[in-house]
């Protein structure tokens, strides 16, 4: 972990990732004895805990250690993961939160989780931006976060609503050092809340919902909102709008009452056609003020 902290602004999340395989294979073993059947037993371990998606991060970063120590000539062998598959990622569709859902959360989860859990829904930020948030990011004058981004090495600058300044607020009240967001009982900052947030979960019977679904359902509710594509990709630090288009799939309410416009269009025309049994001119008279409506109508709606 020194070589990461020493070059790696994320290495606060590199540690997290580091617990499990410390915990399966053991800190006193030997890379030589790490084979790729073993490796195979984590995955299926690792797998009954977290997502497939988890795993593969966590793989990827003891692949990295595996390249970093043939490079420093720490092993010579070749590194095991190469014949060991990551898990298949299929995009599905992302996990929201339903407002009644974020209720049943914040009343289960502690003042800390609470806090954390609705600046992310605000901010659309990422754990690892949130552990690493520190206070010379934040302009509570401006009103405005500098977010940095391990992820992307970028950063992003994200406005402050009343719920955030609340929390702003509050956290600067006990301010013991740089970071925003700290561990009350040690003083440091947050490695891993996981386990706060699954208890929360477990307690309101929530189930599908990690920190990552927070930053989902903030772009959701932007698009929702009539938040424009180009503003929620910004909002959310992505590199091109096509990833940003990712979280359109999941908004489907509003497509249902997109298409339910349609219909309700169509109809509205059609009583406007006349119904007339005769060929009299008063009919056609009609028929043709009619017809004049539908063209009126139509063009406004196509327009629109």
């Amino acid at each position: 972990m020194e070589y990461a902290k020493t070059n790696k602004r994320s290495w606060l999340r590199d540690e997290q990732l580091l617990k499990p395989l410390k915990e399966f294979f053991r800190i006193e073993r030997q890379m030589a004895e790490i084979t790729p059947p073993e490796i195979e037993g984590y995955k299926l371990w690792r797998r009954k805990q977290v997502s497939g998606a988890m795993v593969n991060r966590e793989l990827a970063l003891l692949k990295h250690m595996f390249n970093l120590a043939i490079d420093w000539d720490l092993y010579l062998g070749l590194n095991p993961l190469r014949k060991v598959k990551f898990f298949q990622e299929v995009n599905t569709g992302f996990r929201v939160l339903k407002p009644d859902e974020e209720t049943r959360l914040l009343r289960s989860a502690t003042p800390a989780i609470q806090d954390v859990v609705l600046y992310a829904l605000n901010t659309g930020s990422r754990i690892g931006e949130i552990f690493s948030l520190r206070w010379q990011n934040v302009d509570l004058d401006r009103g405005l976060i500098n977010v940095f981004s391990p992820k992307t090495q970028k950063t992003r600058v994200v406005p402050i609503n009343s719920e955030v300044r609340r929390i702003l607020d509050f956290w600067a009240l006990g301010q013991k050092n740089e970071f925003v967001f700290y561990n009350q009982k040690t003083g440091g900052p947050f490695v891993d809340l996981d386990a706060g947030l699954k208890n929360a979960c477990e307690e309101a019977k929530i189930e599908g919902v990690t920190w990552h679904t927070l930053r989902h359902t903030f772009a959701s509710r932007l698009l929702e909102r009539g938040a424009d594509i180009m503003t929620v990709k910004e909002l959310l630090g992505h590199s091109t709008v096509t990833v940003t288009l990712r979280y359109t799939h999941s908004n489907l309410t509003s497509k249902v009452v997109a298409v339910g416009k349609l219909a309700s269009t169509a109809t509205n025309l059609l009583h406007l056609a006349p119904k007339c049994s005769s060929s009299s001119r008063e009919c056609s008279k009609v028929a043709a003020n009619s017809q004049n409506t539908l063209e009126l109508q139509t063009e406004e709606w196509v327009s629109g």
